[in-house]
């Protein structure tokens, strides 16, 4: 085979998809079938219930032939995402991590939710030098009061590691949260 043609044939370009619509069972496998039969390749992929609704995001990157009205026309056509908002939009940043992007702890701090719990706990790592890789929070309802659920994936480097939990876990503690603490990575 030409090498310029096998060259050809193994381009691909880098999208960003977004999609927020109301929450279906059988959202996640309809979008992602759907790209697959587009021959994308998916890279950083989040999906999240936000109350009745969902968010969908992905950086994947697609065969050349492929263009950004092709996947949007295509992912209309799902029943799934009959009322969704969908935005593909290309990808100009890099497609693969940078070092700070990779994981070393998992952070889990739960209890009663109260303002600011968020922005406390993040300003620790601010600190730290440490890179917040991912966070998601939850509500959920109790007789109670409601109780709030922090999940955090952080990369912290080395030198700041023992300090950074430590203040962590002070900060949960003064807060009246409980926490828990996952080394991913060393």
């Amino acid at each position: 085979m030409d090498n310029h043609l096998f060259t050809k044939l193994n381009m691909s370009t880098p999208f960003r998809i977004s999609i927020f619509c109301p929450d279906k069972i059988g959202l996640v496998s309809a979008v992602t079938g759907r790209l697959f039969d587009l021959g994308t390749n998916l890279g950083d992929t989040n999906f999240a219930v936000l109350g009745t609704s969902a968010e969908y995001k992905a950086v994947c990157t697609v065969p050349d032939t492929v263009n950004k009205s092709d996947i949007e026309e295509q992912l209309r056509t799902l029943p799934e995402l009959k009322e969704a908002d969908i935005q593909v939009a290309p990808f100009k940043m890099q497609v693969s991590h940078t070092a700070i992007a990779n994981s070393t702890h998992r952070i889990i701090v739960d209890g009663g939710d109260s303002p600011g719990l968020v922005a406390r706990l993040t300003e620790v790592f601010v600190e730290f030098q440490a890179n917040i890789v991912r966070l998601n929070t939850e509500v959920t309802p109790r007789k109670t009061g409601d109780q709030y659920r922090i999940d955090i994936y952080v990369h912290i480097p080395n030198p700041s590691v023992q300090a950074c939990l430590a203040t962590v876990e002070n900060t949960a503690s003064t807060l009246q949260l409980r926490c828990l603490i996952e080394t991913l990575s060393s």
